[in-house]
């Protein structure tokens, strides 16, 4: 696998990463809220819901940097691509700047991973 493919794989998992900590431990806090675009009442509300997503997140995080880091090329598209559905039906059924947050990097690391 090229460097180039590499260092997009782990940016991809960073920001699951990142995910993880938004859902699991910020949902409820003024950065959670602002990201998510949440009001104090909807995300006490769907908190636990949100700690569930965030576990999964973790899970693409963590898949994505065994691949990296392995240099295991068909794990890495497994879970980009599964980055890239998750993506479209963000886009879809909440916000489409959710395909442009998470399916553009997750299409970029595709196509390094593809041309390395």
């Amino acid at each position: 696998m090229s460097s180039i493919a590499v260092v997009l794989i782990v940016l991809v998992a960073l920001l699951h990463a990142y995910f993880l900590v938004l859902e699991m431990f910020l949902w409820t806090k003024p950065q959670g809220m602002k990201v998510f675009r949440n009001t104090p009442e909807k995300a006490e509300i769907t908190k636990v819901l949100a700690a569930n997503q965030g576990l999964y997140n973790g899970f693409l995080a963590v898949g994505l940097l065994w691949a990296a880091f392995a240099g295991k090329v068909d794990v890495a598209l497994f879970f980009l691509g599964c980055v890239v559905v998750a993506a479209l039906y963000g886009a879809y059924s909440v916000s489409k700047r959710i395909f442009y947050v998470q399916g553009v990097p997750a299409l970029a690391a595709i196509a390094a991973v593809l041309l390395g």
